[in-house]
């Protein structure tokens, strides 16, 4: 439904975006993940047609978006970082004034309203102008004026920023709510929002895709941590016999370093994804070469593991 070939946006010598690519099928809903200024804000405005990429290009349905950018358009509903609203408006006459840019037309719009209010929770303060919202009601209100039109895509740009924890999980609801009609492409620098709403993430780091993964991949990779006192190299030589290691990696301090006690240390296995051996064929075959085994586990990932870890590439 999306696609992005080798998207890059500069600012003069700056370069905001540098050749990204990825797919987005229908019904997704996918996390843009990076820290602030990693590019993901240039990123959405070249999804939705508001910004013009310096090489590379963006199609929402095979359209492309700067050739037919007004039909893109009418496909996205788009919540900016920050809210486009008017605070002298009520909420009900700034939606009806969007109904209007929407070019919805006068026998629907009053329906329209109020399915756009309903959805977003807004019926106590449909009347209440908008210079009297708390943030939290604000953010809805942009979210209202997004999904108006009924749009195919939702893009989201750090949709819970500055919501307090109550807000952030009124702010989530709202988003699985919407999901469920929409492909959604929600932007921000928060680990646990995408790990709340998100099946799939996308990690920009100083301009370039570093990942491209669902959240069910990460946490399936073959990796188990192995503790013991012996160095680096025992602990290869001891394992070498076994093909589906592919690598031994040092976590924590060098083992045997202490001057009375050999301190133990925690090295990192990373298995074949078609390996057969069992984690007690490894256990038995390192302590058959003579070492010691202090502990021996599956490594449990998560999404702010493999951050750290991309964002250090």
């Amino acid at each position: 439904m999306i696609t992005a070939q080798n998207l890059s946006r500069n600012y003069g010598d700056f370069v905001a975006v540098d050749q990204v690519s990825f797919v987005i099928p229908r019904g997704s809903v996918v996390g843009l993940l990076g820290h602030n200024g990693a590019g993901k804000t240039t990123i959405m405005k070249m999804l939705t047609g508001y910004l013009e990429p310096s090489s590379g290009s963006a199609q929402v349905d095979t359209l492309d978006t700067a050739q037919h950018r007004l039909e893109v358009q009418q496909k996205i509903g788009y919540l900016p970082e920050n809210s486009p609203i008017y605070p002298e408006m009520t909420v009900i006459d700034y939606l009806a004034y969007v109904a209007e840019l929407r070019d919805i037309p006068e026998s629907k719009k009053d329906e329209v309203l109020r399915r756009a209010i309903q959805r977003t929770q807004l019926e106590p303060k449909a009347t209440s102008l908008i210079s009297t919202l708390s943030r939290g009601y604000r953010q809805r209100v942009g979210v209202a004026q997004a999904v108006l039109h009924e749009p195919e895509i939702l893009i989201l740009d750090e949709p819970t920023n500055g919501l307090d924890p109550a807000q952030i999980q009124e702010m989530r609801s709202l988003i699985r709510e919407l999901s469920e009609r929409s492909t959604v492409i929600l932007s921000t620098h928060i680990l646990q929002e995408v790990e709340a709403v998100c099946d799939r993430v996308l990690v920009i780091s100083q301009g370039k895709l570093v990942l491209d993964a669902s959240l069910e991949e990460l946490s399936e990779k073959n990796q188990y941590l192995l503790e013991t006192d012996a160095p680096l190299v025992k602990v290869q030589s001891a394992l070498a016999g076994i093909p589906s290691v592919k690598e031994i990696r040092q976590v924590t301090q060098e083992a045997g370093k202490s001057s009375s006690v050999s301190s133990p240390a925690l090295y990192q296995l990373s298995l074949s994804d078609d390996t057969t051996v069992s984690p007690a064929e490894i256990t038995k075959t390192f302590i058959e070469k003579g070492e010691n085994l202090y502990g021996f586990r599956k490594e449990e990932r998560n999404l702010e593991t493999v951050f750290r870890e991309v964002s250090a590439l």
